[in-house]
């Protein structure tokens, strides 16, 4: 440097002053600037200075840029993700998963998520009117229920729909009274719960469907149902009547249940008796009628024998079941006769 080239004096300063040494003007600082900027551009190429430096510049500049666009113009897309593309604000397309390009400015990449499930509550805090809905038998039911929805297309969801979850609220709400509207309360209190949000989500996703919204519901879930506050006390007096009701038709169904089979049973077996002493009688009567018709043959082969066998035969039945004492004719001699065997019989 100049300063070191002093004649050698070591107690002069940088400048030429001090003790002893002569006095000179310190550097210009603008020299300085301009030797410092020739240094920087011979360092990338550009010599001394003059074009060859401008060049080297721009050239730099260049390729900064062109790297710049290229690291805006792509886009990486996760797997629970997708990439609506638009250009000067028109849908181009949809990309899935993965590395894409795109050509910014002109075009815009809005990035979503698709399999985030969302949740929605309905009657939960809000006013009466929002919960409160008129069933199939004209009676009033509190109605909390969930709605949970994803996105199936960007797209259409982004672009066809404003004020996307007071639509879908609002189309819950109409589906949900359209099925409670028609369906008892006993029913939507217990049996028939998991039928109406089936039917409630099948009507919301068609309605849905219809407006391109873009917007697949997963679940209806109702979370309480139950009558308004006024007149819960009432309603449960009822249901506690209609319990005991259907209790005593249970009970008068297990009763009947028991005693008709038996009474079936009684029934048939006298029939089945009936019809037993019906074919015996009718036997019988065939068999005595027969009995005379041979009788009947041989009385008219002979009369006389035959009229006196049947009177002996008839005598022989009755007399041979009676105690009989037998007496000569007049019974001369004879004391009179106690019945001691049928005294003794009776005792």
């Amino acid at each position: 440097m100049p300063w070191q080239n002093n004649n050698g004096d070591k107690n002069r300063g940088p400048w030429g002053s001090g003790p002893g040494g002569s006095n000179q003007e310190p550097p210009n600082i603008d020299e300085l600037i301009r030797k410092g900027q020739d240094k920087f551009r011979s360092a990338f190429g550009g010599g001394g200075g003059g074009k060859g430096g401008g060049k080297s510049m721009v050239m730099l500049i260049a390729l900064f840029l062109v790297i710049s666009y290229l690291y805006a113009a792509f886009y990486k897309v996760q797997p629970d993700e997708a990439g609506v593309v638009l250009r000067f604000g028109k849908w181009i397309e949809t990309t899935g998963t993965g590395l894409h390009f795109h050509f910014p400015p002109i075009d815009q990449v809005i990035i979503k998520k698709v399999t985030a499930v969302n949740k929605i509550d309905v009657g939960f805090g809000g006013s009466k009117k929002e919960r409160q809905m008129l069933t199939g038998d004209e009676n009033i039911v509190d109605v909390q229920y969930s709605i949970l929805w994803r996105i199936k297309d960007p797209a259409r969801f982004l672009f066809n729909l404003d004020q996307k979850e007071q639509s879908i609220k609002s189309v819950s709400e109409s589906a949900m009274r359209e099925v409670v509207a028609k369906t008892p309360i006993e029913k939507i209190m217990t049996s028939e719960r998991l039928e109406i949000e089936m039917e409630v989500r099948s009507i919301m996703q068609r309605v849905l469907d219809n407006y391109e919204g873009g917007i697949e519901i997963t679940q209806i879930k109702m979370n309480t149902v139950s009558p308004p506050a006024q007149v819960s006390e009432a309603f449960n007096d009822v249901q506690k009547a209609e319990a005991d009701r259907d209790k005593t038709i249970n009970e008068a169904k297990k009763y009947q249940n028991k005693i008709v089979p038996r009474a079936r049973g009684d029934a048939e077996k006298i029939n089945q008796e009936a019809e037993a002493y019906r074919a015996k009688a009718i036997t019988m009567a065939q068999g005595e009628s027969a009995r005379f018709l041979a009788v009947y043959a041989q009385y008219k082969l002979a009369k006389d024998v035959t009229r006196r066998r049947l009177y002996l035969e008839t005598m022989e039945k009755i007399l041979g079941q009676t105690d009989k004492v037998i007496l000569e004719k007049g019974g001369n001699g004879v004391l009179p006769y106690l019945p001691l065997p049928a005294i003794k019989k009776q005792n």
